[in-house]
């Protein structure tokens, strides 16, 4: 056997003792996890909550425009004569335009424009309150005028039926009142004044007659109007002629004479000078007083 050899064998060194990671640094790290887990946790719930905001005021703020909206048709339909409050119907609808146009970014802004809404409610209100006050005072008003219209019309149409019946007996009156001439003789005379009918004799045409007693009759002056129409229709004239008002009409007359009438019988003659050519004929002889006829006659003329 062969002997055990004394050289011995190499030897490993030992392996460096394992570094430990201090306890501190492993806290930060846990504690930095956590940091940033909790920082995701609050972005995403940040972010969920603005999302979630914005969608709110974005629906507030159409159903504020929709609303608002709804106010100015409604101030649009109120109608008053009321000038004064026509125009403040008018500022209100001009106060909701411009809350229309502010822009509502915020919840905050939200409820302060919905406090605004609320209050344009309450004024609305106060107007339709107004208004309808207005409108049955209106209405009140226009019944008023109704009856006191009917009572006018009534009362006019009392007062016509009144004047008709007035001027009826007015009427009645002035022709109880109108003088009558009666027994009325119309003759040509000579220039010795005998009743003539030869044309180229006579100088004078002569009309006598009575006007009769009327005790209804006013007494005092009264003017006779005598007027001798020729056959051909002209209508004899003299200096003493003229114009007067007969039925309305302007009526040309021959000659006139006064009479002081005392509500009895009275005689008149009357007489035309001859300034006229006479013609063959019958001559148509009317007197008038106070605008009537009060008798007509006839002379005939050779």
């Amino acid at each position: 056997m062969e002997p055990k050899s004394d050289i011995s064998k190499p030897t490993m060194p030992p392996p460096p003792p394992e570094k430990k990671v201090p306890m501190y640094l492993i806290a930060i790290v846990i504690t930095l996890s956590v940091i940033a887990i909790l920082l995701g946790i609050k972005m995403f719930t940040d972010s969920r909550k603005h999302n979630e905001n914005l969608q709110y005021v974005e629906g507030e703020r159409t159903k504020l425009e929709k609303e608002l909206n709804g106010l100015i048709l409604v101030y649009d339909t109120l109608k008053t004569q009321s000038d004064s409050l026509a125009l403040q119907l008018e500022a209100e609808q001009e106060r909701i335009r411009k809350l229309l146009k502010r822009q509502a970014s915020s919840t905050t802004k939200i409820k302060m424009y919905q406090k605004e809404l609320e209050t344009l409610r309450k004024v609305m209100k106060s107007y339709i309150v107004q208004i309808d006050s207005l409108n049955t005072r209106n209405l009140e008003l226009t019944e008023e005028n109704i009856q006191v219209r009917d009572e006018l019309q009534q009362k006019t149409s009392d007062y016509d039926e009144l004047s008709k019946k007035t001027d009826e007996l007015s009427e009645t009156v002035r022709f109880a009142q109108k003088l009558i001439a009666t027994n009325i003789i119309a003759e040509g005379l000579t220039k010795s004044s005998k009743p003539k009918n030869k044309i180229n004799k006579i100088k004078k045409i002569r009309v006598c007659f009575i006007v009769r007693e009327n005790t209804v009759a006013n007494a005092g002056t009264k003017t006779i109007y005598l007027r001798i129409t020729r056959p051909d229709d002209v209508v004899l004239s003299s200096p003493e002629g003229g114009m007067v008002d007969f039925d309305g009409e302007s009526m040309v007359y021959s000659v006139k004479r006064d009479l002081d009438y005392a509500n009895a019988d009275i005689d008149l003659c009357i007489f035309w000078d001859v300034t006229e050519e006479l013609i063959p004929g019958t001559y148509f002889i009317s007197l008038y007083a106070e605008g009537h006829e009060i008798g007509t006659t006839n002379l005939l003329l050779k």
